[in-house]
């Protein structure tokens, strides 16, 4: 991962590149015509992800002429960067930029992210807060502490890896737009972002990035309660951690209990051969240990084959 340098915001793009702005919005109406007016200045087409909407985002995002994708219902954030996805690739387009629809992001940063695509430095931009500290200015402490720890489960052990894994203003050039598929349907999709780009050895960078948490009249931009986020974010880790390696997630602790049942086996029948008598608990143990071992290991195995043949067939 290289961090690159910010640019001028007056950076003139290259005039071949077909730049896409998406959005993906859930009930934005008092801060997307904003979004799309400052995008507009940026892209060659701005498109909207309505995600099932209950106000007049739609309307709002239509009157000022952005392309809009109607989801009937709320589907998630990952849904809607799916629609945006696939609406991109029907354009053509060379560059798609994704941020927030409530404000957040400062879409006159849109010529900063994209240009190391634009220099073929790399695949994908991430926008992170982290790495000048005015992005994090108007950021609470708790959301911090939160995206950092999430970011270190995202990096692992790797040296170096991201330093925002939250942030949802990114650019992707074509070969990521192509490459790129979606299975989280939540806020987990940013994270299963990170890790298909590893997969398809594509290549990542980073910029600074201002973020907003409060508008002009001192609201706070982001409605989501943050622990049912947090929740969501770490369920949706431990699920694409394990589904990417399974074998060692779920069949090495399955073999640790398949030894810890042999033991109460043998200590039960030790036992039994001292005493005549089986102990209930020892038995207790070692049938459950079996039983859980039997079912991680059974379930590893699975689903390493399903991957495996995912991979061929991808390929």
């Amino acid at each position: 991962m290289v961090a690159v340098e910010a640019v001028e915001e007056n950076v003139l793009l290259k005039a071949s590149s077909f730049v896409v702005v998406g959005i993906p919005a859930f009930n934005e109406e008092e801060s997307i015509a904003r979004v799309i007016l400052e995008a507009q200045k940026f892209a060659d087409r701005v498109v909207v992800c309505n995600d099932g909407s209950t106000d007049f985002t739609t309307e709002v995002a239509e009157r000022l002429g952005a392309t809009v994708i109607r989801h009937r219902k709320n589907l998630g954030y990952g849904a809607a960067l799916q629609s945006l996805f696939e609406k991109a690739r029907l354009l053509g387009a060379d560059v798609l930029v994704t941020l927030d629809g409530d404000g957040q992001h400062n879409p006159q940063e849109i010529p900063r992210l994209i240009q190391p695509i634009l220099n073929g430095e790399c695949d994908v931009v991430v926008g992170s807060r982290f790495i000048d500290k005015n992005g994090t200015v108007e950021m609470p402490k708790y959301r911090q502490i939160g995206v950092k720890l999430i970011t270190k489960l995202v990096n692992g052990s790797a040296k170096n890896g991201v330093s925002d894994a939250q942030s949802g203003f990114r650019a992707y050039n074509s070969r990521a737009m192509e490459c790129l598929s979606l299975s989280e349907m939540g806020m987990g999709a940013s994270i299963e972002l990170l890790l298909e780009l590893k997969k398809f050895g594509l290549k990542l960078c980073e910029v600074p990035i201002s973020c907003k948490y409060k508008d002009s009249s001192g609201l706070k931009t982001s409605t989501e309660h943050p622990i049912a986020h947090g929740i969501g974010l770490l369920a949706s880790i431990t699920k694409l951690v394990v589904e990417d390696k399974p074998l060692l997630f779920l069949g090495l602790p399955g073999a640790l209990c398949l030894v810890l049942a042999s033991i109460f086996g043998v200590w039960m029948l030790e036992l039994y051969t001292s005493y005549h008598q089986i102990v209930t608990n020892v038995a207790l143990a070692s049938l459950g240990f079996t039983i859980i071992g039997f079912f991680l290991v059974m379930t590893a195995i699975m689903l390493y084959a399903i991957k495996r043949f995912a991979e061929k067939v991808n390929h």
